[in-house]
């Protein structure tokens, strides 16, 4: 079956999941979203960016990755069976170390997060020296496997504080999901939480940083939807007197 797409290049898979992501986002308080946000520190544009508002404070920030086939997944030169049973192993011997590591550590839980939800075990902090080596493995795997190079850098650069990866019922398999990532897997014109992220500490400068990109991109959309271009803006600017404040009234 053919692939339909939008006017703007995109599948309709694709703008469909973009905006069931859109929707769960609000619906979990993240109440400032925008669609193809740029990130900071890095190249890439996020298919949705989010800000959840926390009184007293800065808040939060998330983004959502959309794939809607397997070889957005997965990318073609990277693919070989071997890699898969190896990463299949891997994640095996993961879920069976930690079931160990909840038994012997049952206070491990980080209790640093400001959401309960996203209050996970620490292992990391333990300084269990197989757990780390066998997340090191995973990465490697996971990345020689479908280059998953955007996933990782995005957690390295610190461009958010929740990262979740939304993608069709059909293509979710765990030991396929990045390290640190979430999993939101669409079923009925609907999404799951089917895997929860890691939390990962950003300063406040990086979360102010991404809520100005996130009004930036709303701004263009809103400005498209209306029709208004560059010249139309430029036609309105005013000069500003640095000596007072007249735009703002006396």
């Amino acid at each position: 079956m053919a692939t339909r797409v939008t006017s703007s290049g995109e599948t309709a898979r694709h703008a469909r999941l973009k905006r069931l992501a859109f929707l769960w986002a609000q619906a979990q308080g993240f109440s400032a979203c925008a669609m193809e946000v740029s990130l900071p520190k890095c190249r890439y544009r996020a298919d949705v960016a989010a800000h959840r508002r926390q009184r007293k404070q800065i808040g939060s920030t998330a983004i959502f990755e959309c794939k809607q086939a397997l070889c957005d997944l997965r990318r073609d030169n990277c693919h070989s069976e071997a890699a898969f049973q190896r990463l299949e192993l891997i994640c095996k011997r993961r879920q069976i170390l930690e079931a160990r590591l909840r038994a012997h550590y049952p206070n491990l839980r980080n209790g640093d997060s400001l959401f309960p939800e996203f209050d996970l075990q620490n292992f990391i902090a333990i300084g269990h020296r197989g757990y780390a080596h066998l997340l090191h493995d995973l990465r490697a795997v996971q990345n020689r496997l479908y280059d998953c190079t955007k996933f990782d850098k995005l957690i390295r650069c610190r461009c958010a504080n929740l990262f979740f990866l939304v993608l069709p019922e059909e293509l979710f398999r765990e030991p396929e999901i990045p390290v640190g990532w979430g999993a939101l897997v669409e079923s009925n014109g609907a999404l799951t939480l089917k895997r929860k992220p890691t939390w990962h500490d950003t300063t406040a400068e990086d979360r102010i940083g991404l809520l100005q990109r996130i009004a930036i991109a709303g701004t263009r959309v809103l400005n498209r939807q209306l029709g208004i271009g560059w010249d139309q803006v430029a036609a309105e600017h005013c000069p500003i007197d640095p000596g007072r404040d007249s735009y703002l009234g006396d």
